[in-house]
């Protein structure tokens, strides 16, 4: 086993030899991820399989045992499932929130982005209703809405379009896809197609402790054409990994 620490020659994020023990449970050990700076990487797998818990070590937010090296650059923008809209706040107000706990001094300037950001997602309308007002579809929009508005380099994605209808999903995946040219983004997603679409590289965790297969690497740019059969080829492949992950963390279980 190496002792070296994990390269950031071209990698946002290197993680190597992690290991994880949830509740008793070990998610993961040994496990190894490298995240390209400036792609996106989908992360699929079983519920329960370790996603969530593998984005929160990245994101600080879970503390890993030995003998884990966890190497990162840039700071870290990081949605997770529940929205965590503050119930007080308007819409406009949860979307600067970062920028209003940090007394930022162009905070002005930030609510008027955030403003045309919420246009473009559906939103404009609702800028001053408070979050018991809001489905939950638009909950999740003003979460994505203020995670972009952070403008960070590495960004840790926890299902972010999962509480979306079909049409406003496949809207908000072109937006966010267009938006995230050039970041470092590790999302999970349980839509093999959302996936695709979105995705530079793809990776199928399954397993009890949890390993990632090889990587699917969709041709052209994201966000790609759901209707693409090139794409649909591939969604038939990765639902057959997807379908061995199930049997594979079952029988691990």
């Amino acid at each position: 086993m190496s002792s070296d620490p994990p390269s950031l020659s071209t990698n946002a994020v290197a993680l190597s030899q992690a290991r994880l023990v949830y509740d008793g449970v070990t998610l993961f050990d040994g496990l190894d991820l490298e995240l390209p700076r400036g792609r996106t990487t989908c992360l699929l797998g079983p519920s329960g399989v370790g996603k969530t818990s593998l984005l929160r070590l990245i994101a600080g937010l879970a503390k890993p045992e030995p003998p884990t090296q966890i190497t990162a650059h840039g700071d870290v923008a990081y949605m997770a499932q529940h929205d965590l809209l503050l119930p007080w706040l308007d819409v406009l107000e949860n979307t600067v929130l970062g920028y209003r706990l940090r007394h930022a001094p162009d905070l002005d300037e930030r609510r008027q982005h955030a403003v045309t950001l919420l246009s473009q997602f559906g939103l404009g309308g609702a800028l001053h209703q408070l979050p018991a007002t809001l489905s939950g579809g638009m909950r999740q929009r003003v979460a994505l809405a203020r995670t972009l508005l952070e403008d960070r380099k590495l960004i840790l994605m926890d299902e972010p379009f999962s509480q979306l209808d079909a049409i406003t999903r496949l809207e908000l995946q072109d937006l966010a896809g267009s938006r995230l040219q050039a970041r470092t983004v590790l999302l999970i997603t349980h839509d093999p197609l959302e996936a695709l679409r979105l995705g530079h590289r793809i990776l199928v965790m399954a397993g009890r402790p949890a390993t990632l297969g090889d990587p699917i690497e969709p041709p052209g740019e994201a966000p790609r054409d759901p209707a693409d059969p090139a794409l649909l080829a591939l969604q038939a492949e990765l639902i057959a990994r997807l379908r061995s992950a199930h049997v594979t963390t079952r029988g691990a279980a």
